[in-house]
């Protein structure tokens, strides 16, 4: 990623109560501490009930819609297979993914109404190629103590991506956002999350 006027445009998706919005605040607060114009833009579908939820989010030296167009994602982060395969077609060919190994059935699958996709890494290799990353966010978080860190390791995850943004900077932010005593654990998710994944 470079600051060269371009609009960069990450997409965000995942399921209800996975801290999808918390996510993209976290980057957010990390970007505009680095001086670049933030906007964004949430869907929430049911998101109490374990529904989608999705962020538009665009930075860059000065954006002037919140909104992506379909086709023109740079980075897909999802915390969720299905939901990631969901907006497959708004990546751009040469876009990056970043994806959650982790499956939560939507009450039309645990009816026995639809399956489940299978391989759903496998159809985003043959798409993008090297440019996905697949994460095991939810085995990490629980290995630290606290399955809620789940989204903190994705973002830690993401931020291998952004050249300008430093470690600090991302640490920075997820202080000013969560509570003190939150801290310590979430702190040591992101790093655990940016380990996970080698660019």
């Amino acid at each position: 990623m470079s600051n060269n006027g371009r609009t960069h445009n990450v997409f965000l998706s995942g399921v209800g109560g996975q801290g999808t919005i918390l996510a993209s605040n976290i980057l957010g607060q990390a970007l505009l501490n680095a001086g670049y114009d933030v906007k964004k833009a949430e869907v929430h579908g049911m998101a109490q009930r374990g529904g989608d939820v999705t962020t538009h989010f665009r930075f860059g030296a000065k954006v002037f819609s919140p909104l992506i167009k379909q086709g023109e994602v740079d980075y897909l982060i999802s915390f969720e297979l299905l939901e990631a395969l969901r907006y497959i077609n708004w990546v751009k060919p040469e876009g990056k993914i970043v994806l959650n190994n982790y499956s939560i059935l939507p009450p039309s699958v645990s009816l026995g109404k639809m399956e489940y996709p299978k391989d759903v890494e496998q159809i985003f290799r043959e798409h993008f190629k090297e440019n996905v990353w697949v994460v095991e966010g939810n085995r990490i978080a629980k290995k630290l103590g606290n399955i809620q860190v789940a989204n903190i390791v994705m973002i830690g995850a993401l931020s291998n991506f952004f050249s300008e943004l430093n470690p600090q900077q991302w640490i920075g932010a997820i202080q000013e956002l969560l509570p003190a005593k939150l801290h310590e654990i979430n702190v040591k998710a992101f790093q655990a999350g940016r380990s996970a994944v080698k660019v």
